[in-house]
């Protein structure tokens, strides 16, 4: 508790610092240093709501002497006003300071002087007294008047953005580069607002032709921090737009995304899928270049974690999801299938992107012999540690585990020698690093000691995929991300 008091006295005084040079200058770069502590003050206001609500006036100025200073300095900062939940927590702040029942002057005066900031704070829209009295003369009430008058501002401002963006190259009617950055920085403190919601979509799918991007940093985190937690709600093609240009944005959403799986206690397959499918990346990975940096960053977990299941599974079930999302979109590719796995032979990737499910039972063994084939073909005719070698082809067919599911089947139901290729499969499987002829030893390794039914795996080895007996009495193999194949080193 003391320790909170002194972090809390600490933060108190770097901001009376912080707002004093706001206060004194309006120049663009104080604009943006507001901006961009926005999140952080708003945090300081709730702690320092936190404490004031606890002690009465006096013992609040006994603490805080230059507490009526800071709380002004803020209501008179428009960009404060209007960010996220500020101006709320001002409010409540300003209440702790009222004296409910005053005993002297002084406590009637700061009364008074509190009544005056909430005022200022709860009519911040203002404009000269003609303006008011046209309006009143319309016959229309402030109350009514500014929301729409903000909103008839965000909708012309998103329509001349939208123009903007179809003028192409007649410079003459472009918007300049140094408004476009204005404008999204005018933006920040305002995310949250519903009604500036078209403004901020038209910003992002604006594309400028500059060679750099002229949007503020700034821009893009809070509108990607307002997204992931749910406060604003843009369309897909937005979003999709917002991670293309601002690749940090992208790789938090993915971060999000893993703090969510790892943060909940318990996690099955359907909780996977609705974290997978709420956090709209595999919507958004339609496009191959957002695909290829969420894939990029799911080998790294899977590197990183030494292929922990829980990161397979992951991985599976976005894949499916994926597919899903692309099927709605259009039920031709609209890109090549080698802009999303470059490192890879189309035609191996073609056959995996198949559903196991639609494949007659007929076709399976045939279907995994060919499957076999064109991996091996992959691994074992390149260098080992190169980009398309071994690590690439395994991380390709762990995307489908159906595949595997299938392959472990059709090795349970055989009643002869099982075939060659399946068993390299499942070698491959579970030892990619393996060699030609390591692998081999493994292969026979099944051979020789047959597996009793639910253990496929070779001799020495401690996971195996559990299996379920159908209703017909043949055993089935469970999908379960309990496996842990073994990774191939990375050269």
């Amino acid at each position: 508790m003391a320790q909170e008091s002194v972090d809390l006295s600490c933060d108190y005084q770097f901001w009376m610092q912080k707002l004093s040079v706001w206060d004194q200058a309006s120049t663009l770069g104080t604009q943006q240093d507001t901006c961009v502590h926005l999140a952080r003050f708003q945090e300081f206001l709730r702690k320092m709501y936190e404490a004031l609500k606890e002690m009465d006036s006096n013992t609040i100025f006994e603490r805080f002497p230059t507490i009526d200073q800071l709380l002004a300095k803020a209501c008179w900062n428009p960009f404060i006003l209007a960010y996220d939940e500020s101006q709320k927590i001002l409010i409540w702040c300003l209440c702790c300071l009222i004296n409910k029942e005053p005993q002297n002057s002084r406590q009637s005066k700061l009364n008074s002087w509190v009544q005056g900031v909430l005022s200022h704070i709860l009519s911040a829209l203002r404009f000269d007294k003609e303006v008011a009295l046209f309006t009143q003369g319309l016959g229309y009430a402030p109350i009514d008047y500014y929301p729409g008058l903000l909103k008839n501002m965000v909708l012309s401002l998103a329509s001349e953005l939208r123009e903007n963006h179809l003028n192409g190259f007649n410079t003459q009617r472009r918007m300049t580069p140094e408004r476009l950055a204005s404008l999204s920085r005018v933006c920040v403190p305002l995310i949250t607002l519903p009604d500036v919601d078209p403004l901020v979509e038209a910003l992002l799918v604006c594309h400028g032709h500059e060679p750099q991007e002229i949007l503020q940093p700034e821009f893009f985190e809070a509108v990607n921090e307002a997204i992931l937690l749910k406060k604003i709600s843009l369309p897909m093609s937005a979003v999709v737009c917002l991670w293309l240009r601002h690749l940090p944005s992208l790789e938090k959403a993915m971060l999000h995304l893993f703090e969510k799986l790892i943060s909940s206690e318990r996690n099955c397959l359907r909780r996977i899928e609705c974290f997978i499918k709420d956090s709209s990346l595999p919507q958004a990975a339609c496009h191959p270049a957002i695909f290829r940096v969420v894939d990029e960053m799911f080998r790294c977990a899977l590197l990183e974690t030494d292929g922990a299941p829980e990161i397979i599974a992951t991985i599976q079930v976005f894949m499916q999801c994926f597919l899903e999302a692309l099927e709605k979109e259009n039920k031709q590719l609209r890109f090549a299938l080698k802009t999303y796995f470059p490192y890879t032979s189309p035609s191996l990737a073609m056959v995996l992107l198949q559903d196991p499910q639609d494949v007659p039972r007929g076709c399976w063994l045939q279907t995994l012999k060919h499957i076999s084939e064109l991996l091996r073909e992959a691994v074992e005719d390149q260098t080992h540690g190169s980009r398309g070698g071994p690590l690439e082809s395994w991380f390709l067919f762990i995307h489908f585990g159906g595949w595997a599911e299938m392959v472990a089947e059709q090795l349970l139901r055989s009643a002869a020698e099982p075939p060659a290729a399946l068993l390299w499969l499942l070698a491959f499987y579970y030892s990619p690093h393996d060699g030609r002829q390591q692998r081999a030893q493994t292969m026979m390794a099944y051979v020789v000691a047959p597996c009793r039914r639910g253990n496929l795996q070779p001799c020495g080895q401690r996971h195996s995929p559990p299996t379920e007996v159908a209703q017909d009495g043949t055993p089935h193999v469970a999908h379960c991300p309990a496996r842990r194949p073994f990774l191939p080193e990375v050269v």
